[in-house]
């Protein structure tokens, strides 16, 4: 096994971990796994709106709390057997729309404070994150698994929350900028070399 899938494995088992105890939980409430991908992006919504009036603590704390219902609704589907495509789909996209929301949230903050730079970072980040997810997406629609890359989601997600509780904002935000465009050519490279090897 390579050191990427080695990492990739031991960041599932530690994500099914951290969410167990909150997963036992909702096994016995009425919520779905649906409902809880739902009241994620509620919560993101709340952690963008913190961050767009610089309550950055408050938004860091929140944003992790979102990070919870991201790790636990899926584990709540394989729980219950609830699990679905439709489930994998909704919780795909509610990836995507809390980036947004959280990077949109940033922006207007750095709007408000005439920080032209810290939109264009957050512009970058939102485009590149999207792009690092849509290749993976699409290299499995072509038979090709594509984990590989630097910065996935849950490290966006934990460089972002750390710069929000500890207000270096601008850094975070210009960290996973920079990760989530290595990780877009890495992704590139790595289904061009694969695109290769099949038609071989």
């Amino acid at each position: 096994m390579s050191e990427m899938a080695t990492l990739q494995q031991r960041r599932r088992e530690l994500g099914a971990r951290l969410s167990r105890p909150l997963t036992s939980i909702l096994r016995r409430s009425p919520l779905s796994p649906n409902a809880l991908t739902l009241l994620g992006i509620v919560v993101t919504f709340v952690s963008a709106w913190f961050a767009a009036l610089g309550s950055f603590f408050l938004s860091g704390i929140v944003l992790g709390v979102a990070a919870l219902f991201d790790m636990a609704d899926g584990a709540l589907a394989r729980a219950t057997g609830r699990s679905s495509v439709f489930g994998a789909i909704l919780d795909s996209a509610s990836d995507r729309i809390s980036e947004a929301l959280l990077l949109g949230g940033l922006s207007l903050w750095f709007l408000r404070t005439g920080n032209t730079t810290g939109i264009i970072v957050c512009y970058v980040a939102l485009v590149a994150s999207f792009l690092v997810s849509y290749l993976r997406a699409r290299g499995e629609a072509l038979g090709i698994e594509c984990s590989v890359g630097l910065c996935t989601r849950p490290e966006r997600v934990i460089v972002l929350a750390l710069g929000l509780v500890t207000s270096y904002v601008f850094v975070a935000v210009s960290i996973v900028a920079l990760c989530a465009s290595v990780t877009v050519i890495q992704r590139l490279v790595y289904l061009q070399r694969k695109g290769k090897e099949t038609l071989n």
